[in-house]
């Protein structure tokens, strides 16, 4: 089977054309055959009754002189038999085979008879008139040599080359049908998907380059899909996380205006509304950062780093948090360089460590261990939390998910940090992935390369 589009519409116009070709030969020859066979018969018959009256006038030496000399021998040719079967020739062959004289033919010439026949097709006439001489009658058959007059052949060529152009063209035409039905699909499934239809089938079996095209509109249209809604899904979770602090400020904002609140209330009310604006304007942060690391306008800028000695600095950062709750930390660190953005991976250790204190018991264990192999690094960190579902740890990289619904009001947060964290590891061209069970705690892997292909 041919795969190739290109291929496939040169073939198909090689095959119109000669198609066309073939099939208007035919139908000119259909049309024209009896005019070219009059055509010829006429002159043929012209020539022999001038070579008739030419015996009848002349001696027969000078007639048969005479005849030898014509011009029209170029175009005919003659041949004379007398009764005993014998034959005198004039013209020149120049390879065309001669009709067959047969007995019959002959002697109801020798009697007085005339015979007409088109032994080779089109405009080949085979024409026998008796002519009397001296010597008695004898048989002259004569035969056309040449193709019919110019004119003639200029308008058989004519009505031949519209007929090949007419044919062809249908030819081509239904070959289009056929060639052109996929991109007709294609131009209606990206109509309706323009208008916000995502649910089209292409039903398109071709194997060559519309079919590779139509397979991948298929993707294109599922991923459009998802797109769609994951679109949908982020405005939700965006309102529903701007919606809840908004109503929280405005609620005591309107608390505020009563006249009798005691000054304990009023700074109460005070210090919830600064820390829902400060949930908002880190909401709004962390949703500015990820969309600068997805778009992948903050490149990240390597150098060299220490990460064990990063990775501590991070847990000091932290204390506050983890000591507040005795949550102590047990660590197996190697001597590790990278190279790496600092600030980006300052984020992703920042990010997953305050997860784990978050969802660790009080008096929990988290531990943190670095290994290095020839090409990558590996960091664990596992903390003896709530865990995640099994059905959620596919969904815990997504903006706004959090594992755990029924814990959403009890553990603070947006839901973009670990959204942020495996954009940040793409970017460094390394992997996260999990490994969880329910109130087994959670363990983060992360690999980095110790130099990403990118520097």
């Amino acid at each position: 089977m041919i795969r190739s589009l290109y291929i496939r519409v040169v073939l198909t116009f090689l095959v119109s054309v000669i198609a066309g070709t073939v099939i208007s030969f035919f139908m000119s020859i259909w049309i024209f055959e009896d005019k070219l066979n009059e055509n010829a018969q006429i002159n043929l018959r012209n020539f022999g009754q001038d070579v008739v009256q030419i015996y009848k006038t002349l001696p027969l030496r000078e007639a048969e002189s005479f005849v030898s000399k014509m011009k029209q021998l170029d175009s005919y040719y003659i041949r004379m038999y007398d009764a005993a079967g014998h034959f005198q020739s004039y013209g020149k062959l120049n390879g065309h085979k001669l009709a067959p004289v047969t007995e019959e033919r002959l002697k109801k010439v020798l009697d007085g008879g005339v015979v007409q026949d088109n032994p080779n097709g089109i405009a080949s006439v085979l024409l026998g008139l008796p002519v009397k001489t001296e010597m008695g009658t004898k048989a002259m058959f004569l035969e056309t040599l040449a193709p019919p007059s110019s004119s003639f052949v200029v308008k058989f060529a004519s009505i031949f080359a519209t007929c090949s152009l007419i044919a062809g063209s249908l030819i081509i035409l239904v070959a289009s049908i056929y060639l052109v039905r996929p991109i007709k699909k294609l131009t209606r499934a990206t109509k309706r998907i323009a208008a916000g239809d995502f649910n089209v089938k292409l039903n398109i079996k071709q194997t060559g380059e519309l079919g590779t095209l139509a397979r991948s509109f298929e993707e294109m249209m599922q991923d459009l899909q998802q797109l769609e809604q994951m679109r949908r899904e982020f405005v939700t979770n965006v309102s529903h996380e701007v919606q809840s602090p908004l109503t929280s400020i405005s609620g005591y904002a309107q608390a505020l205006k009563q006249v009798n609140l005691s000054e304990h209330e009023r700074s109460k009310y005070l210090e919830i509304i600064i820390a829902e604006a400060k949930r908002m304007s880190k909401m709004s942060d962390n949703l500015l950062k990820l969309s600068m690391l997805e778009s992948q306008s903050q490149q990240p800028r390597l150098s060299t780093l220490s990460l064990d000695e990063q990775i501590r600095r991070v847990i000091v950062t932290l204390q506050p948090q983890w000591s507040a709750r005795s949550i102590h930390f047990e660590l197996d660190l190697q001597a590790v360089k990278v190279v790496a953005d600092h600030d980006q991976l300052n984020q992703v250790w920042t990010n997953i460590l305050s997860n784990g204190i978050k969802f660790s018991r009080d008096e929990g264990v988290i531990r943190v261990s670095l290994e290095q192999d020839v090409k990558n690094v590996i960091v664990r960190i596992s903390d003896s939390g709530i865990g995640i579902p099994l059905e959620d740890q596919k969904r815990i990289f997504e903006r706004f998910f959090k594992a755990d619904r029924s814990h959403s009001r009890k553990y603070d947060g947006s839901g973009m940090g670990l959204a942020i964290v495996k954009q940040i590891i793409s970017l460094h061209q390394g992997d996260i992935r999990v490994e969880s069970e329910p109130d087994q705690g959670t363990t983060f892997i992360v690999t980095l390369p110790i130099t990403p292909p990118t520097e």
